[in-house]
């Protein structure tokens, strides 16, 4: 009986910071970020490592209470080693800017492997783009292959196009320009702006893929109205030679 007291009052504890940590987010939602600050404590206090990670970002950007990194960072840091991998995904982006803490090359390396290892895709981009670079690692282009393959596989359009790169380059892996032109049309249609303009210098020059200059330009086009500056002038340059 004892034991199932026990059980109630643990399971009653935890319900209880979890609304505390939802109505944190209506309150803030309604603009009184005060209490927010108020509610998301209580929880971080009681254990709920949401409330930690809400309430390190508040810090962060100075957002309802007065800016304080060291404290984010401390908030995050708690989060994150009690398994709250939103927690370690904003320390690793503290820890890549030397923002507020030193710049501590094994410290990203270790986090970004498990944000990756959780199933964020985010992480498992970045751990990529650090082997292909051999920024804070030994370069390895296979490994980078195989960390950007998983990311785009979970939808990181980022990865993709990376990716797409490094088969057009056989670059870590045999050359497969084909797979390239899948891998940037994925990218682009994931919103991808740098894939888009890619995509169409290769339907241009009719590489990798059979050669379609109108349909370079719809890619240049979108490319552009996603903000990419290369496309647009890539878009300029057909309309000023007449490929309409």
């Amino acid at each position: 009986m004892l034991k199932k007291i026990f059980l109630l009052m643990v399971l009653f504890s935890v319900i209880l910071f979890a609304n505390l940590v939802n109505d944190g987010f209506n309150a803030y939602n309604n603009g009184n970020k005060h209490k927010a600050v108020t509610l998301w404590t209580q929880a971080c206090d009681g254990g709920n490592m949401g409330g930690c990670s809400n309430l390190g970002v508040l810090y962060k950007n100075g957002d309802g209470v007065r800016k304080d990194t060291q404290k984010a960072t401390t908030l995050w840091t708690k989060a994150c080693d009690s398994g709250y991998i939103d927690g370690c995904n904003n320390l690793s982006i503290i820890y890549k800017n030397g923002d507020g803490v030193k710049q501590d090359k094994q410290k990203i390396v270790k986090l970004y492997t498990k944000v990756c290892n959780s199933g964020y895709m985010n992480g498992c981009f970045n751990l990529g783009l650090l082997y292909e670079n051999g920024d804070k690692v030994k370069q390895d282009k296979q490994k980078a292959v195989k960390l950007y393959t998983k990311a785009c596989d979970g939808g990181n359009t980022k990865a993709c196009c990376n990716l797409g790169f490094l088969y057009y380059d056989g670059d870590g892996v045999k050359q497969d320009k084909s797979k390239a032109v899948t891998l940037l049309t994925k990218a682009c249609d994931g919103g991808d702006m740098y894939g888009c303009n890619n995509l169409g210098f290769l339907y241009h020059n009719g590489d990798g893929v059979k050669q379609d200059i109108l349909k370079a330009k719809k890619y240049f086009e979108r490319a552009c109205d996603g903000g990419n500056q290369d496309g647009c002038k890539n878009y300029k340059t057909l309309n000023e030679i007449g490929i309409r």
